[in-house]
């Protein structure tokens, strides 16, 4: 039976909606994803997972928590009354241009128990946020006392030569900061090439034919339990491995062989035994081939998600992964 073990850290997503639609985004947030934010009897079922499976910190992020803050504040609330501390609260700052506002929103984080936030600052981000923005709450928590970092602080070089009052598409960010922003900004974050991603590792690596990648190594890292996440809806999410839909109370009690296939042949025969399932059931592979294997895992499971029985893969996840992406 498959089975996760005794939880680490988790991160919770409140929602899939964004003010932005980052081309580095793992989990494909924009504002055109469908769910609103995470319903309050979902927080209860969420909290008691956590605390089912021993997971005693998180930290919150989406999407953007900050577009429902009442409801934000919400979940805070529950997880302090679960036992559950919230190590970091995630946001790209879209909110920041107020000055008694801020204040306001980190007084009352404060008071539910919260003291730092993660701050979004690089070029994917700029295309859809002001730089002002994200240094102007980085400021106003400094100056609050309020905890902070910025994710990350690496990339302020890169920004130097950004006009910080708007943002800017890829013919300027290609102008202030190099032709090769995109490459040498994922290489810096040395991402995982899941979600939107995908089209960066698609633009700028080489294609190997599809046989190259069919290895029977098992993905063992499906079952981490250091920074998985649980998205809005009570699904468990891999770390680095987007795309899944399992419900988490299933994770914790164990999955019955056959449940879910897909999950099940990654776990234990890896990308060939993927290939060769999907293959079966008429998948055709890219006669030009893949530039990875978590490239052509991503591929096949799209094409599961809209031609097979697979109930643990997210269409809707693999769709949006594909948009927002101007070569």
């Amino acid at each position: 039976m498959i089975k996760l073990g005794r939880l680490n850290h988790c991160g919770i997503m409140t929602n899939y909606a964004c003010t932005a639609a980052c081309r580095h985004c793992l989990y494909a947030c924009s504002m055109e994803r469908t769910g609103g934010y995470i319903a309050e009897n979902m927080m209860d079922e969420v909290c008691d997972a956590l605390k089912k499976g021993g997971c005693h910190s998180v930290h919150i992020g989406g999407g953007e928590p900050f577009m429902d803050f009442e409801a934000l504040l919400q979940l805070l609330q529950k997880l302090n009354r679960s036992g559950i501390a919230v190590d970091y609260i995630e946001t790209n700052a879209y909110w920041a241009s107020d000055e008694s506002q801020m204040k306001e929103r980190l007084t009352r984080l404060s008071a539910v128990g919260v003291d730092a936030l993660c701050i979004s600052i690089d070029p994917f981000h700029a295309e859809y946020i002001p730089l002002r923005l994200p240094l102007n709450l980085a400021n106003h928590c400094r100056h609050l006392g309020f905890g902070y970092f910025l994710w990350q602080e690496r990339f302020l070089p890169m920004l130097k030569n950004v006009d910080p009052n708007h943002s800017h598409d890829r013919a300027a960010l290609e102008k202030n900061i190099s032709p090769k922003y995109i490459h040498d900004t994922s290489q810096a974050y040395g991402l995982r090439m899941g979600g939107r991603a995908i089209n960066i590792e698609e633009e700028y690596a080489m294609r190997k034919p599809f046989e190259h990648f069919l290895v029977s190594e098992p993905c063992r890292g499906l079952l981490s339990v250091n920074h998985f996440h649980i998205d809005m809806y009570g699904k468990f999410i891999p770390p680095g491995c987007t795309g899944f839909a399992i419900p988490m109370n299933e994770m914790l009690d164990g999955l019955p062989a056959g449940k879910y296939p897909v999950f099940e042949i990654l776990l234990t025969k890896g990308a060939k035994g993927l290939a060769d399932y999907a293959i079966e059931k008429g998948f055709t592979p890219d006669s030009q081939g893949y530039t990875s294997r978590c490239a052509l895992c991503f591929h096949v499971r799209h094409w599961l998600s809209k031609h097979g029985e697979c109930p643990e893969l997210d269409l809707e996840h693999y769709e949006h992964s594909l948009l927002y992406y101007d070569k």
